[in-house]
């Protein structure tokens, strides 16, 4: 795996900081509020442990499974649901967690989804943003944002490419021959 990283874009050390400044906010935000995590599998895995294990407050948590990309490097633009959230948000507060804000058609149609179940508040916690990427018209703007990172192929730390290296524990640029074959 390491002979296809370009280079380490962002060190084991610099997401463990980041992860607790992260957790802080939302821990001073909703600490009297039992919100509910919401995490967009698989991506989001590793992230999402981390962070949920640096909250000292009641919390529940639940995933959905959406898919917008093919068996390739790029996306289809076709977002479809996979695996639905099983908890009932209506009135409750509820943070999405993400692994990375790309074009924004997944993390767009993740909130409007969501929103449509009537939560008490909605919020967003990135832990990568890739403006270039950003689709025309895209204006959503998460509340927590990590790492704003440039336009490249990243892998580790959960994110993936054909379901590999999501087991790196830091964030590296994949060499473009190994994605562009």
């Amino acid at each position: 795996m390491e002979k296809n990283i370009k280079k380490v874009l962002l060190s084991q050390e610099q997401i463990e900081a980041k992860v607790e400044e992260l957790a802080g906010y939302l821990r001073a935000e909703y600490a009297d509020k039992n919100p509910i995590f919401i995490g967009v599998l698989k991506g989001v895995v590793i992230f999402f442990a981390d962070m949920v294990r640096k909250m000292n407050f009641p919390c529940e948590i639940d995933f959905m499974c959406i898919s917008s990309y093919g068996a390739g490097a790029t996306t289809t633009g076709n977002v479809m649901v996979k695996k639905d959230i099983s908890a009932d948000i209506k009135g409750r507060h509820v943070v999405i967690l993400e692994d990375i804000y790309d074009t924004g058609n997944s993390l767009t149609f993740v909130r409007d989804y969501l929103l449509s179940k009537e939560p008490a508040s909605l919020k967003i916690c990135t832990l990568l943003d890739k403006p270039e990427r950003r689709k025309p018209g895209v204006t959503l703007k998460p509340e927590y944002v990590g790492f704003t990172i440039p336009n490249e192929f990243v892998v580790g730390y959960g994110l993936d490419f054909n379901e590999q290296y999501r087991n790196l524990p830091y964030i590296g640029v994949l060499k473009p021959e190994v994605y562009e074959k």
